[in-house]
C-alpha cells in the first residue's frame, strides 16, 4: 500500500528548491565562464541577479524549473520594483533569468520555457555621457605631476579617449600588445574577444613617454619585491593597476578642470567624436569591440546633430528662404 508523502512546509520547500536550482545556476555559469568566456565580473552579476530570482521563487513555494510559470516571472519583476531597483537593473536582472531557462531548455532539463513571452521591462533610453573635443582638449591638456606617475597618467587618459578603450581593457594592456610600427594595440576585450585598435598621434607620444620616463622608475621599494614585467601601466610598487584606480584617476584629473567624468565617459567621447568626423558606423563598430551593431549606434544621436550641422553649412538652399 503506498503511503502518501506528508506536505512539506514552506521552509523544506525553501531548501528543496534552494539545493535544486542552485544546482542548476551553478551549471548555466559554469556554461558562462567556460563555453562563453564571459568574465569572472560578469559571472558574479549572473550569480547575484540568480540568487534573488531563486529567493522569489521559493517565497512563492515554487520547487522545480518544471513549475516556474509566467506569474512567477512578472512577480519576480514586481519584487525587483519593490526593491527600488533602477529599470535598466531589472531589465538586466530579467535578462539574466531568461538566459537561464533558455540554457536549461537547451540542456533537456525541461522543456518548460516560462519566460518565452514575457518581454523585458521597457528602459527609458539613457544616451551615454559625452563631453566635447573642447572639454577633451582641457582634460588632456591640463599640467600633469612631475615623475613617473605623470607620465604614467596622461598616456592612460590619452588612450582611453585615443582608443576608446574601457577601463578593464586599459589594465589588462601587456607591453608586447603595442605595435608603434603598425599602429595598434592588441586589446583583450569581453569575453577574452581579440582586436586590434588603431592608435596614432597625441596617444603614442604620451605613450612612448611614459614608456622612457614612466614605467622604468615605477618600481617596488625594496629590490626583492619583483615588478611585473608585462603588464604596460604599473603601480608605485611596479604592479599591474586596477580598474578603481583607473576609475579614479579619470575622475581626479576630470575634477581639476570641472568635468564630473569616468573612463567610460571617454569611450563614448571617443566614440561620439569619431562619429562626428565621419567615420563608418561598422568601423567603430570593430574598433570598441560591439558584438552588435545595436549598441554603436546609440552613439548616432549626436551625429544626426552633426549631420542637419553640415547640411546648413554646405547645402546651396538650406538657409535660403
Amino acid at each position: 500500500m503506498n503511503r502518501m508523502r506528508p506536505m512539506m512546509s514552506r521552509t523544506e520547500q525553501r531548501l528543496t528548491y534552494n539545493r535544486a536550482m542552485r544546482n542548476h545556476v551553478n551549471e548555466f555559469l559554469a556554461h558562462l565562464a567556460v563555453e562563453r568566456g564571459s568574465s569572472p565580473h560578469t559571472i558574479e552579476a549572473y550569480r547575484h541577479d540568480l540568487l534573488l530570482y531563486e529567493q522569489v521563487l521559493a517565497d512563492r513555494g515554487v520547487n522545480r524549473p518544471d513549475d516556474v510559470s509566467p506569474e512567477d516571472i512578472t512577480a519576480f519583476t514586481a519584487a525587483l520594483r519593490a526593491r527600488g531597483d533602477a529599470p535598466s537593473t531589472v531589465e538586466r536582472r530579467m535578462a539574466a533569468v531568461k538566459s537561464i531557462h533558455r540554457f536549461l531548455v537547451r540542456e533537456g532539463v525541461t522543456e518548460n520555457h516560462p519566460t518565452s513571452r514575457v518581454p523585458l521591462p521597457k528602459v527609458p533610453e539613457r544616451l551615454p555621457d559625452v563631453i566635447t573635443i573642447e572639454q577633451a582638449d582641457e582634460l588632456l591638456s591640463q599640467r600633469f605631476p612631475d615623475g613617473p606617475s605623470g607620465y604614467r597618467d596622461r598616456a592612460i587618459l590619452e588612450l582611453l579617449y585615443g582608443c576608446g578603450l574601457r577601463a578593464s581593457e586599459l589594465v589588462g594592456l601587456d607591453i608586447a600588445y603595442v605595435d608603434f610600427e603598425g599602429g595598434f594595440i592588441r586589446v583583450y576585450g569581453k569575453g577574452q574577444k581579440e582586436r586590434d585598435v588603431p592608435v596614432a598621434g597625441v596617444a603614442v607620444g604620451a605613450l612612448q613617454e611614459y614608456l622612457v620616463h614612466g614605467r622604468p622608475y615605477l618600481r617596488p621599494k625594496r629590490a626583492m619585491r619583483p615588478v611585473d614585467s608585462s603588464a604596460l601601466f604599473l603601480n608605485a610598487r611596479g604592479m599591474r593597476l586596477t580598474r578603481q584606480t583607473v576609475f579614479n584617476l579619470v575622475r581626479k584629473y576630470g575634477d581639476t578642470v570641472g568635468l564630473d567624468i569616468h573612463p567610460h565617459t571617454l569611450r563614448h567621447s571617443y566614440a561620439t567624436h569619431m562619429l562626428e568626423g565621419g567615420a563608418d558606423l561598422r568601423v567603430l563598430q570593430e574598433i570598441l569591440g560591439h558584438a552588435d551593431i545595436s549598441t554603436t549606434q546609440v552613439y548616432t544621436h549626436v551625429d544626426r546633430h552633426h549631420i542637419r550641422e553640415e547640411y546648413l553649412t554646405t547645402h546651396p538652399r538650406a538657409r535660403l528662404r
